[in-house]
Formats: structure tokens, C-alpha cells, sequence
């Protein structure tokens, strides 16, 4: 696989959530929920690598697409903004719809442009080795990059390089303490459900013992207060 094929692979992962959440019923939070947080994730770190690896290989090399990866650039900080401002809004909030409505729309621009303009002159600028080491690259990066938006981090070389290795440390810490409050929240609301349950049942084996002692009461032709 080469750079091309990989970052195109990325915009497929994405469109798939796309499609999903726009399948999704109106009631559907939880879902939603889910798949926006999935979007987070895969945009934050795909623009990371586009901005440590393909964006400045480009520029570097093709200096007449200089001026279309500012463009992508701007772009991307449009939609990092989009992704923060989701980060901690509620799928009950009013917005959330209308919001993720609009960073699809903008991906979905952005997606467009880089397939039809941009990569075509990529892959005649770069010869096949050349596209193969860069896939190496973007793979590498990949595992380094932060996995939520900085939107005030730096895009370009060499400050990029330096916000990502930090953002990216900071963001495994949050990742844990998130997954750590949803396994309270899970934990939290099975206890409950149980409670609920448990209550619900011990009032049906209290009706029953009150049944059951009324008829051996009956049986005996005895009146007792407790059954009045």
C-alpha cells in the first residue's frame, strides 16, 4: 500500500461512520454518541499524520501545490474546531444533529478535493518508492499521533512535531480516565437496574407469602390483621 492508498483507506473508515450515523434514528443517542466519538478519533489522527508526513513531503517537493495544502490545512482547522466543540456536547443537546451535519458536510469537501486535485498530482510528482516510503512514514506516525483535536496545537514542521508527541501523551492519560468513567457510569447503572429489579421482586414474593398465609387462614377460619 502506498501513501495514496492509505490515506484514501482512512477516508473510507470515515465515510463509513458518516453513513451509519446519518442512518441512525433520530432517537438513537447512545449510537450516536459512539460513532461521533469513533469520527473524533479517526479525523483527529488523520490530519496529524497528513500534517507531519504527506503536507510537508508535498510541499517539499511540489511547489506548485504549495497553495493546495494551505487550503487543506485551513480546512483541517475548521474541522478540528467541529470536533472539539463535539468532544463533550451531549447527543441530547440541541446541536449535536445539526453539528456533526456540518463536519460532514466540510470532510466530505475536503475528502473530494484531496481524491480529484490533489492526489493525482501527488502520484505523478512521487515515483512508486517514493509513495511506499511515505506509507511507512504515515504508518509510523500513526501510532504516535494524538488521538483527539488540538486546534491551537501548531500544523507544520517542526512545531507539529514537537505539539503531537506531547498532545499525544496527554491524550492516552484522557483516553484512560474516559474509559475509566464509563465503566463507572456502566457499573453504576447496572447496580441499579438490579436495586430496581430485586425491589420489584421482593414486592411479588411479598404478595405471594400474604396469598399464602390468607389461604391457610381461610383454611382455618382464622382472621388475621395482618391479611386487613
Amino acid at each position: 500500500m502506498d501513501a495514496i492508498a492509505l490515506l484514501k483507506a482512512d477516508h473510507k473508515t470515515v465515510e463509513s461512520l458518516f453513513r451509519r450515523f446519518e442512518q441512525a434514528g433520530q432517537n438513537a443517542k447512545k449510537l450516536k454518541r459512539k460513532l461521533v466519538d469513533q469520527m473524533v478519533r479517526e479525523l483527529a489522527v488523520h490530519a496529524v499524520i497528513e500534517e507531519e508526513i504527506f503536507y510537508p513531503t508535498v510541499r517539499a517537493q511540489v511547489e506548485k501545490l504549495n497553495d493546495d495544502v494551505l487550503e487543506a490545512l485551513e480546512e483541517h482547522h475548521v474541522v478540528k474546531w467541529l470536533l472539539t466543540e463535539l468532544e463533550n456536547l451531549p447527543p441530547e443537546a440541541e446541536r449535536f444533529d445539526a453539528k456533526v451535519k456540518v463536519l460532514i458536510e466540510n470532510v466530505r469537501t475536503h475528502v473530494k478535493e484531496e481524491e480529484q486535485e490533489l492526489f493525482p498530482q501527488v502520484r505523478r510528482a512521487f515515483t512508486p518508492s517514493e509513495l511506499k516510503d511515505m506509507a511507512a512514514a504515515l504508518t509510523l506516525a500513526k501510532k504516535a499521533a494524538p488521538t483527539r483535536p488540538h486546534p491551537r496545537a501548531p500544523d507544520t514542521p517542526p512545531g507539529n512535531i514537537v505539539a503531537g508527541a506531547m498532545s499525544s501523551v496527554l491524550d492516552m492519560g484522557k483516553d484512560a480516565v474516559d474509559a475509566a468513567r464509563r465503566k463507572v457510569q456502566e457499573l453504576t447503572s447496572s447496580s441499579t437496574n438490579k436495586r430496581r429489579r430485586g425491589k420489584r421482586s421482593g414486592q411479588g414474593s411479598k404478595r405471594g407469602l400474604r396469598a399464602q398465609v390468607k389461604g391457610a387462614a381461610q383454611n382455618l377460619g382464622v382472621e388475621s390483621p395482618y391479611l386487613m
